[in-house]
């Protein structure tokens, strides 16, 4: 397991289907917005199209393939689909249907049930409902079943301790969220041997340990929105006049912030001090989803204030457990919101190229030091499985202490492996291999070493697992 695990929020409406051509126009798809996109001021940066991903369509199996298969080249570990259900009809549901039945991309997902009423705000109208939430047990009952026979079974599903983990986007919208979740623990645990592991998405104003009581395992702070006193009383003070004055019934301004100033607030704050996981995010600019006020974006995000942003949070974040280690990044592909870490025509790949870099530069490097006299038959195995760990912060370094097979043809034949720092083949036997542990530490620069010996080996995991617990019982010497 890894010491962290990011988890990049997935929005799956890039696809056509019924509802949104009744509502918006035949064909209508999140690219729509994201096409017709202007800039509003002078050095608005709109629209964002994508560069090497096009304008996919994940009714395709190709399109879900693409996004895992990068997400995995640029160390997320899963993703978290955006799921939507009214009483039994779900929206957008095909992508994670088709993931379900296929079993395909083989790459680890949880759901946020997004339970928020749909309505028309993206021409404005913000009070006109498309679609209702409505709660009652009997959803609650429903639902469960659902989620429990078609997607929390599924062996990619993202677990803690063994626990489906589901979120819930808005759970101050449940008449009594407590009896929905213990009639969702109950049914899970009687009739599917299943524990949950319920995660309540934070948003302002409603945050903060007390929310927990009501049966959640964990919070999930959702970023850039989750703003505290960054959004003081005298920012946007002409908003908060109006919004004063007509109660919060109808918004009249836009709202710019700066990227920079947010990320400098966000590392000067501490983090929670209850079980809440922590989130990052790229940007923030909804203006293509507003034909009219208001809107609100983030102006001036850079792959470098992101990273800066990403790093410090998996430096500071320290997981509740082994596996409670997760770490949020708003979003993978929120196109219309000018928040997500798919390549673009301006940025290429940057913002996924820093996202590896953050996760990489914060994991501790590991020395591994492979000492060898005579151990041919067995070296290639040894080194291959040392090469071949999911835990990939490591410098190799082959020793050979002057052996009379044909030991240092094998270690010459890795000079070219990016983790191999090291070759060094004696002329002359040392006559001890504690002098090959020496020389071995001298060349070290790990937080860590492991002295992995050349006739033995390991499974791929092995690092993985080791390090896991060294981070979490920091005492261990």
């Amino acid at each position: 397991m890894n010491m962290k695990r990011v988890i990049a929020i997935n929005l799956p409406q890039f696809h056509p289907f019924s509802e949104n051509d009744e509502w918006w126009g035949k064909g209508f798809t999140e690219w729509t917005n994201v096409t017709k996109a202007k800039p509003r001021f002078w050095g608005h940066y709109q629209p964002h199209l994508p560069s090497d991903t096009g304008f996919y369509d994940l009714r395709l199996p190709e399109a879900r393939e693409m996004q895992a298969n990068m997400a995995r080249e640029y160390g997320v570990d899963a993703f978290c689909y955006y799921h939507y259900w009214f009483n039994g009809k779900q929206l957008m549901e095909r992508p994670i249907k088709e993931i379900l039945e296929t079993g395909k991309p083989d790459f680890p997902f949880m759901l946020c049930w997004a339970n928020e009423n749909w309505s028309r705000n993206w021409d404005g109208k913000f009070r006109s409902i498309l679609i209702e939430q409505h709660y009652s047990e009997d959803d609650d009952i429903n639902h469960m079943h659902y989620l429990c026979s078609k997607v929390f079974s599924d062996k990619r599903y993202l677990r803690i301790q063994g626990k489906p983990v589901f979120s819930i986007y808005r759970s101050k919208y449940f008449p009594d969220i407590k009896h929905t979740i213990d009639v969702w623990r109950k049914l899970a645990r009687e009739e599917y041997k299943m524990e949950l592991y319920l995660i309540r998405v934070e948003n302002e104003p409603d945050f903060g340990p007390e929310y927990l009581q009501a049966g959640f395992d964990a919070a999930m702070d959702f970023q850039p929105l989750l703003m505290g006193e960054f959004n003081k009383w005298w920012k946007n003070l002409p908003f908060r006049i109006m919004n004063w004055i007509f109660k919060g019934r109808y918004q009249w301004f836009n709202k710019h912030f700066s990227y920079n100033s947010y990320v400098q607030y966000r590392i000067g704050k501490p983090m929670a001090d209850y079980k809440c996981f922590p989130c990052v995010s790229p940007g923030w600019d909804n203006s293509p989803r507003r034909k009219k006020p208001p809107y609100t974006a983030f102006i001036g995000s850079t792959p470098c204030l992101y990273k800066k942003w990403l790093k410090d949070t998996l430096i500071r974040f320290q997981p509740f457990s082994e596996e409670e280690n997760l770490v949020f990044i708003n979003a993978w592909n929120e196109w219309a919101e000018g928040n997500h870490l798919e390549p673009d025509q301006k940025w290429g790949r940057k913002y996924l190229e820093v996202t590896k870099e953050a996760i990489d530069e914060t994991k501790p490097l590991i020395s591994v030091i492979i000492p060898n006299f005579n151990h041919a038959p067995y070296l290639k195995q040894r080194i291959d499985s040392v090469l071949s760990q999911t835990y990939d912060n490591l410098e190799v370094i082959l020793l050979d202490d002057c052996s009379r097979d044909n030991s240092g043809e094998i270690l010459s034949s890795y000079k070219n492996n990016p983790k191999v720092k090291k070759i060094i083949i004696n002329e002359n036997n040392s006559g001890s291999t504690f002098k090959q542990w020496e020389k071995g530490f001298e060349l070290s620069c790990g937080e860590y070493i492991w002295i992995a010996e050349s006739d033995d080996y390991c499974d791929a995991f092995f690092l993985e697992r080791l390090v896991g617990q060294l981070s979490e019982n920091g005492t261990v010497a």
